[in-house]
């Protein structure tokens, strides 16, 4: 872990009038697309280590390196975003933060969700989200990162295709990963019911 002076702090008051700053050093306002985008990836990420927590020390804390490799990817998903494809004169910046070129990291979501399938109990009905506090938090992560692939779609010209496949493919990684991780930890999961009008 890296460790940093007394002397640098953490507040800037850069932003004190509504602007940040993008990697290309462009400021725009704080409810551009951008930033919103970089919000709920950053959410995601927070719900992901909220899920670490409730898995550590548990039959599924296997699944706690993949996750930690996940908030690795999306600190890699925020630098593309935060460098739009269009910018001029920033093109080394560009090369710097282009997100997974070559399809790896979505081609390995998609083993890792095969993988975690196997053995699933097989639901004909919808699955709620429940399954224990991993679990459970997992399918919030889900969520937010639906909110989160929602919000890149305005940005779609700015950013590497790769990282909007990458965002769609890990929602499903997700809900296979909180499936697992109640079966793994012995908490059934709730499943739709349709409710009779008394």
């Amino acid at each position: 872990v890296k460790s940093y002076p007394a002397t640098i702090k953490v507040y800037t008051r850069t932003g004190d009038k509504g602007t940040s700053s993008l990697f290309t050093g462009e400021r725009r306002s704080k409810d551009d697309a951008v930033f919103e985008a970089l919000g709920n990836t950053d959410e995601l990420s927070s719900m992901l280590g909220l899920a670490i927590a409730y898995l550590q020390a548990t039959p599924a804390d296997t699944l706690i390196s993949r996750l930690e490799a996940i908030q690795c990817l999306l600190q890699d998903v925020g630098s593309n975003v935060a460098t739009p494809l269009n910018t001029e004169k920033q093109t080394s910046k560009v090369r710097r933060t282009r997100f997974d070129s070559d399809g790896y990291h979505c081609k390995q979501l998609e083993v890792w969700i095969d993988e975690l399938s196997e053995g699933l109990p097989v639901h004909r009905s919808f699955i709620l989200p429940s399954g224990g506090l991993a679990a459970s938090t997992l399918h919030v992560a889900r969520t937010v990162c639906r909110r989160a692939e929602r919000s890149l779609i305005p940005l779609k010209d700015d950013v590497d295709k790769e990282t909007l496949m990458f965002v769609n493919r890990l929602s499903d990684f997700l809900f296979v990963a909180a499936r697992w991780a109640a079966m793994k930890q012995n908490v059934s999961e709730r499943i739709y019911i349709r409710q009779q009008v008394a």
